[in-house]
């Protein structure tokens, strides 16, 4: 039986479910998604989301803005957003060019039609076990491990990355879980002593081969959410090849999280939908 956890049985199954009920609706669903600067991971990102859009019956509006384009400029179309009957969620693409002030530009869109969670009032309801909309990268982490029937409660899990969209995140969703969670990032000393003891790592960094053989115990678990393109090719945060041999579980670089990710987007934007339609 293979360790790898592939994505891709499980995006269909929840791409499916978005498709039967887009179809239902009246008014075809609708997301739009603010695109600012020239950054071609953003390009690869928009694309990969807009086939799965379509493949659905999800409208998405794309809004692109160069870094010559003023904050309120772009603060002004997400209000004009916001009041659009017809838009049902708002994603800002991160990250942006640090001229801008994400912070301001996210807590712009009203927290109903945010897609990613990551306004402030939806980021303290998560934290708080509040219902709230959460980011789709760590709704695509928890689905995969829970479709692979990984046990979280009472498991020493280590996030590696602690960015506002699957490290921060995360912590809440898996203590919920009853997991014992420790977090890590650049300025942890010694990596290795978190991660060698973890019954399951989840690293985020976008930092090429950062997780290697000996920074894993035998049989953990291991998901690999970071992303690194050089030269057209595509690196994870954890070698692969190598770690593969130790893991009882592991994603690999491409088709693991990724597609789940996208479909927990397609999910997001069908919850806005119906909190809006509230």
């Amino acid at each position: 039986m293979s360790n790898i956890m592939v994505g891709k049985d499980l995006s269909e199954q929840i791409e499916d479910e978005v498709k039967q009920f887009a179809k239902q609706c009246i008014i075809r669903p609708s997301v739009a998604v603010i695109d600012i600067g020239e950054n071609p991971d953003n390009k690869r990102f928009i694309k990969a989301h807009e086939k799965a859009c379509n493949r659905v019956g999800i409208y998405l509006r794309h809004y692109e803005y160069d870094i010559e384009t003023s904050e309120l400029t772009i603060i002004n179309k997400i209000k004009e957003l916001n009041n659009d009957d017809y838009v049902n969620g708002i994603m800002i693409v991160l990250p942006i060019p640090e001229k801008y002030n994400e912070k301001r530009l996210i807590n712009t869109i009203i927290n109903s039609k945010d897609v990613d969670g990551l306004t402030d009032i939806n980021v303290g309801r998560l934290m708080s076990g509040r219902k709230s909309i959460t980011p789709c990268s760590v709704l695509g982490i928890m689905e995969l491990l829970k479709s692979y029937n990984v046990e979280l409660e009472g498991k020493d899990v280590v996030i590696v990355g602690k960015g506002k969209l699957v490290g921060r995140p995360l912590i809440n969703v898996l203590l919920n879980e009853g997991a014992t969670v420790s977090v890590c990032h650049s300025k942890t000393n010694d990596l290795k002593k978190y991660t060698s003891s973890a019954d399951i790592v989840i690293s985020a960094t976008g930092v090429k081969n950062l997780i290697t053989a000996d920074m894993i115990k035998d049989g953990a678990v291991v998901v690999d959410v970071g992303i690194t393109f050089e030269k057209d090719k595509i690196y994870g945060d954890v070698d692969f090849d190598k770690v593969s041999k130790k893991a009882s579980l592991i994603t690999p670089i491409v088709g693991g999280v990724g597609p789940v990710t996208i479909a927990m987007f397609l999910k997001n934007t069908i919850l806005c939908y119906n909190n809006n339609k509230k």
